[in-house]
Parts: structure tokens; C-alpha cells; sequence
């Protein structure tokens, strides 16, 4: 099936949803029938945090771009197309994680992110990241429209 990310921003180079960066993490979000979008990610051994978890920044990698699917998706069934001159609609203005407990290295993990809030001028998602059926870091991320400034 073909994820969020490959369908509405297929050649984004961002190191955690891009599926334009041969190097990143390329995660494949998917809708869920409960307004729940989820996905799978399975960790690389480069992800140490040099105690055999799964690392900080990595997890919150994960979140906000986890999160930005599910923003990207709710501004299409919206209307709410990028900009002239943004790539995407929306850009994350904040996230608030919280670390729960470990999270595994060597196993995969899946994602949820829920809108809770949803205007175009910004939206906020509630993101999580759980294994073995309990949460191991949740995330706040707030998104706001995307502006493009002219140069000059």
C-alpha cells in the first residue's frame, strides 16, 4: 500500500519522512479507518544512544515526522494545498516530547499520530511512539501554515 508520504510529497529530501533521501529514515505513514495514522519503524543499529536503546533524538525524529503525515493528510482532505513556493503546507512551529521508558533498539515500533486540532492556520497532533503495547515517548506537535518569505 502506498504510504502518505509517498503519494503527497514523494521527493521531499527530509531525512526522516523524505522518500526523495536515499540516506533517511523514509518512513511509510498510513491512514487508519479510526483517524488514527500509524506506522512501523524499525530501528538501525546506528541508533544507539550508546546504551543499547533506541536514541532521543531519533525517537523525536520519528515523532514530528510521523506527525507531519498526518497534517499533510488532514490539510488535503481539507483543501488546504502548500503555498506558492512552500513544498509542503505546513512546517512544525513546536513539539513537546516526553520520554516514558526505553525504548528497544532491536525491534520495531510503531508510530500513531491523532490530530486533535485542526485550523488552517495551524494544526496539533498527538504522536506517540509504542512497543509491546505501551507507550515509550509521546509528543505535542504544533504545525503552522507555511509562508514562504521572498528573498531579499
Amino acid at each position: 500500500m502506498t504510504s502518505i508520504q509517498e503519494r503527497l510529497y514523494p521527493d521531499l529530501p527530509c531525512f526522516g519522512c523524505g522518500h526523495g533521501n536515499p540516506r533517511g529514515l523514509r518512513l511509510r505513514s498510513h491512514p487508519g479507518d479510526d483517524g488514527v495514522v500509524t506506522a512501523a519503524f524499525t530501528p538501525w543499529p546506528e541508533h544507539d544512544n550508546g546504551l543499547g536503546f533506541l536514541n532521543g533524538g531519533i525517537i523525536c525524529t520519528v515523532l514530528d515526522c510521523h506527525s507531519a503525515a498526518a497534517v499533510v493528510l488532514e490539510a488535503e482532505r481539507r483543501g488546504w494545498p502548500a503555498l506558492p513556493g512552500a513544498a509542503l503546507p505546513y512546517v512544525t512551529a513546536g513539539l513537546d516530547v516526553r520520554y516514558l521508558r526505553p525504548s528497544p533498539l532491536d525491534q520495531p515500533v510503531e508510530l500513531r499520530a491523532v490530530v486533535r486540532e485542526a485550523a488552517e492556520a495551524q494544526m496539533l497532533v498527538d504522536v506517540s511512539l509504542v512497543w509491546d503495547g505501551k507507550p515509550r515517548a509521546e509528543a505535542t506537535a504544533l504545525w503552522k501554515r507555511w509562508r514562504p518569505r521572498s528573498a531579499g
